[in-house]
């Protein structure tokens, strides 16, 4: 049996909601040599059970259900059972075009890029988004080439280097995805901002306000430039925290 060329790892907290509307996604895709890696943190509700009848649309699907949580620990646990050369990173509440994986894996490929990082769509999005995401993307692209920055979201990077730089720090409690790439610069990697984009759902804008949320990113970056990595809840965010009932 052939590898697939790719290895998508969608980790999940509550998200019977949301995840079948991402594996839509992913079975309308115009790639598709891809396997799919779903680990779950211990859900609560009907995760579990929407991925496994969602798993017979997909030629590899396989279900990890961990019985702890931790956004790292998924991740590095999805990561550890790919195949695939190259790995996709996708939580559940991401948006993918019909043609992302396709024109993704081009740029990726033609460029020699190792970590890929995914800039956010604001398409569709209330003015106060489209924003807010390009204010972000800009950020994003500013410090490429300084001290790279990514969303976990949404993030490409290869088996051989997810291993060579250790995965995801499990320790951090922030900002786990921008110390990835910033590891896998310092390792010697090709980190580089890719063309195509992802739409990501802004329930955790609306719930803790846009300009809250980024002033809680701000000051986790600010305190990893000048005193390090968040490891101790410096500055304590909870995940999977969102309200449904407001959706």
């Amino acid at each position: 049996m052939s590898r697939p060329a790719l290895s998508i790892v969608i980790i999940t907290l509550n998200e019977a909601r949301r995840l079948p509307q991402l594996l839509a996604d992913l079975q309308a895709q115009s790639f598709q040599d891809f396997e799919i890696l779903h680990v779950d943190s211990n859900s609560d509700d009907d995760t579990v059970a929407c991925s496994r009848a969602a798993s017979v649309g997909f030629k590899t699907f396989r279900i990890t259900e961990m019985q702890r949580r931790g956004v790292s620990l998924g991740r590095n646990t999805g990561a550890k059972a790919a195949d695939g050369r190259r790995l996709l990173f996708l939580d559940a509440d991401t948006r993918l075009a019909p043609s992302f994986l396709a024109e993704a894996m081009a740029d990726l490929d033609q460029r020699a890029i190792e970590a890929g990082i995914v800039c956010m769509s604001g398409e569709g999005l209330k003015l106060r988004y489209r924003i807010g995401f390009a204010l972000f993307n800009l950020g994003i692209r500013l410090t490429a080439h300084i001290s790279p920055t990514a969303v976990g979201a949404c993030m490409f990077s290869t088996l051989a280097l997810h291993k060579q730089i250790g995965g995801f720090d499990e320790d951090l409690s922030l900002c786990e995805d921008c110390n990835y790439v910033l590891k896998a610069r310092q390792a010697g990697a090709k980190a580089k901002v890719i063309r195509p984009k992802f739409h990501f759902d802004p329930r955790r804008l609306e719930q803790d306000g846009l300009l809250a949320t980024g002033l809680v990113y701000l000051r986790a970056n600010l305190h990893r430039f000048t005193r390090g990595e968040l490891r101790n809840q410096e500055i304590p965010y909870q995940f999977g925290h969102y309200d449904e009932a407001r959706r």
